[in-house]
């Protein structure tokens, strides 16, 4: 099956900037995220392919190889898919070397859990506890799946090997196939008498706790994969892996354009004019923003390093501050009448005062 187009996953093109496909990846994200979407498993699967292909186009080395070979890793291997040089040896001369054996417990399959943080934890890092269900080693049987005072037994099929392997003759030699013992499932050991806790399987469904370190500088949408933190493999197999999905809980004090922030500073007409100090918001502690006499709605003012902090990197992005001037909609009578004495000086035509009926609707407005 051909691998998909990683620019088409991610609906861009492929001179797509840095920025666009970061403006792409987060508007998908958002929509096939696990908290959005709900128990879907299309909508997870496209999640999870956003996720890889926003991995590897991000990455400039891993995009200039998946833009030339098709590839993240690099040009094509001609014997890739046909194992290593050892395999084709063993293949066609069985008997000159010895391949590693398949014996052992398998890994435990990865588990994935939605945290919520909130824009300050994002920004900075926080240490986060979540709560799941995953499979732990048995207490009983120390994971080995056999019943406490047994011990599992050498498998008589593959003699421990974990592997069954049928050699046949060849024109080129002696051909050694090889393939997982179906008496062990691959093990090496066979249960005799199995843990009446876990039932043989060597782990049980606990409820864990675990604190999660997330990074300073993560964003809505980013997926932390935590090796050996997943459900425990069955008979003393390790743990697979967990795949820990971040939501960014809204801030009504910001908005978050990459590392930099938005902020909407609102004052009063007389303030704009004539200008004045105000106080606006940081991740940490209030600063104070002098706003110049004569500013208009929508003057724009940048405070540094008061954004997000870089992921994996120094330093930290900016944060903006956008005036807005709020405009009265309705006046006392004596504003009023100082507004017109005010228009009348600066030789400024306005309406005349309403009167009657229809002011006295307007008013009540």
């Amino acid at each position: 099956m051909p691998s998909p187009d990683l620019y088409a996953v991610l609906g861009v093109e492929r001179t797509a900037s840095p920025e666009e496909l970061k403006r792409a990846y987060r508007a998908l994200a958002r929509q096939y995220h696990p908290d959005a979407a709900g128990a879907d498993p299309v909508a997870e699967a496209r999640f999870k392919e956003i996720n890889q292909a926003y991995e590897i186009l991000s990455d400039p080395e891993r995009r200039a190889n998946y833009d030339r070979f098709g590839s993240a890793d690099g040009p094509g291997d001609p014997f890739r898919g046909a194992g290593s040089v050892q395999d084709i040896f063993d293949m066609f001369f069985g008997t000159m070397g010895a391949r590693p054996d398949r014996r052992g417990p398998q890994p435990g399959p990865d588990a994935e859990v939605a945290l919520e943080i909130t824009l300050e934890e994002a920004a900075f890092g926080a240490a986060k506890e979540v709560t799941l269900t995953l499979a732990r080693r048995c207490a009983d049987c120390q994971g080995t799946g056999a019943a406490p005072g047994t011990t599992p037994q050498t498998c008589p099929e593959c003699g421990g090997a974990g592997e069954v392997r049928r050699v046949r003759n060849s024109i080129l030699g002696q051909m050694v196939t090889a393939q997982a013992c179906a008496r062990c499932q691959g093990m090496g050991t066979r249960v005799e008498v199995p843990c009446p806790s876990c039932r043989g399987e060597g782990r049980r469904p606990e409820a864990v706790t675990l604190t999660v370190q997330v990074p300073a500088g993560v964003e809505d949408g980013s997926t932390m994969r935590l090796a050996e933190r997943g459900p425990a493999g069955v008979r003393g197999g390790p743990n697979g892996r967990l795949f820990v999905h971040l939501r960014v809980a809204p801030d009504e004090r910001f908005e978050r354009h990459g590392d930099d922030l938005h902020h909407v500073a609102r004052v009063t007409f007389a303030q704009a004019v004539l200008g004045t100090t105000i106080e606006v918001p940081t991740l940490r502690e209030p600063t104070t923003l002098e706003v110049v006499p004569g500013s208009a709605s929508g003057t724009v003012t940048r405070i540094r390093h008061e954004g997000v902090e870089h992921l994996h990197g120094r330093g930290r992005g900016d944060l903006y501050v956008h005036l807005e001037v709020e405009v009265p909609t309705e006046l006392d009578a004596e504003s009023e009448a100082l507004l017109r004495r005010w228009a009348e000086h600066r030789g400024e035509a306005v309406d005349e005062p309403a009167t009657g009926l229809f002011h006295r609707r307007r008013s009540r407005r």
